[in-house]
């Protein structure tokens, strides 16, 4: 009985742990919209604060740099024709 008590509480345990969280930053984009409200989310899409800052006006909202931001895409230089 006592091992019964202890697999039940083990099942339990594990099926009321939160499951795992997507990524919260596209690290495309340096600027990320954090929106407040019933529902509280991300949105990794602006590439200056300016452009955020539009977005988030009048909103419960407020800009923040994003973390994880890969830097610049690096475009592949040409060589020179010689």
């Amino acid at each position: 009985m006592r091992k019964l008590a202890l697999a039940i509480a083990a099942i339990a345990s594990i099926s009321a742990t939160a499951p795992a969280a997507a990524q919260t930053y596209d690290p495309a984009y340096p600027v990320c919209l954090h929106v407040y409200g019933l529902i509280t989310y991300w949105e990794c899409r602006y590439t200056s604060l300016a452009q955020c800052a539009g977005s988030a006006s009048g909103r419960a909202a407020q800009c923040e740099i994003n973390p994880y931001f890969a830097g610049p895409r690096r475009s592949q230089r040409q060589r020179p024709a010689t």
